[in-house]
Parts: C-alpha cells; structure tokens; sequence
C-alpha cells in the first residue's frame, strides 16, 4: 500500500558519462546533487545513477545515493532501480523503487530499512526534482 509523501527534493545534474555501449546499447551514468526534506528534516543528496534503453522505449535504471541531514549529524543510504521515458525533447521521468538504510538514532533512523516509491523527474537544462512514498 502506498503511503505517505515523505521526501520532496530539488537538484541538478552534476556529470554524465558513457559507461558502455556494447551490442549497441548505450549505459550511460548520471550523476547529481539535490536538496530537500525527509518529514520535515532537511537534507543534501549525492546521487548516481545508470540507465540503459529497453525495447518499446523505456529506459531501465538502478542508482545509489547518500543522503546528510542538513547540520552534517545523520547519513543516510539507498539503492534503487526504476523504469523512464522520455516525455519530451530533453526531459526525463523514472519511477521505481528505493531501499534506505541507515545506523541513525535521529529524526532519520524512521528510514532504516523502508522502502520508498519515487517519482523522478529531469529536464534539459539539468534541474531535476523527485517525491518519495513511504510503500508499506
């Protein structure tokens, strides 16, 4: 069951490079930096990221990112993976999947071990923004 709205974040691209392109399918590696809240606490993420297109248009992803609270004394990891499209010329969207897991006692430690579904978007400029729910 889905359930609540919480992480909300803003960010953009940092880096992108080819990672493969055997059989003539590209992997490329997307990197980037974003900010935002986890119920309320604020954060700063590093994310990476690769996709690789998939028949029928879709683009299959899996990534890893490290979240700090804002004052530097909790972090916060998880992987994930997703399916995208492109919307438009330019601009991406993912959703998928993250798990988190964390050694926090804070105001983040509510993330150990939760599974999230995202909502992933990027643009052509590079200004990205993603929501995550809580799956229970």
């Amino acid at each position: 069951m889905l359930g609540d709205l919480i992480s909300e974040e803003k960010g953009k691209i940092t880096s992108q490079r080819v990672l493969d392109v055997e059989g003539g399918e590209p992997k490329i590696e997307t990197s980037f930096s974003a900010t935002g809240t986890y119920r309320g606490v604020e954060t700063t993420a590093t994310v990476t990221y690769w996709g690789t297109p998939r028949l029928g248009g879709a683009i299959y992803g899996e990534g890893q990112a490290v979240l700090m609270s804002k004052d530097g004394q909790e972090m916060v990891t998880w992987t994930g993976q997703g399916i995208g499209r492109f919307t438009s010329p330019g601009k991406t969207r993912f959703t998928g999947s993250l798990l988190y897991s964390t050694s926090s006692t804070g105001k983040l430690a509510f993330l150990n071990n939760l599974v999230g579904v995202f909502e992933y978007e990027t643009d052509e400029s590079g200004t990205t923004s993603a929501k995550v729910w809580e799956w229970m």
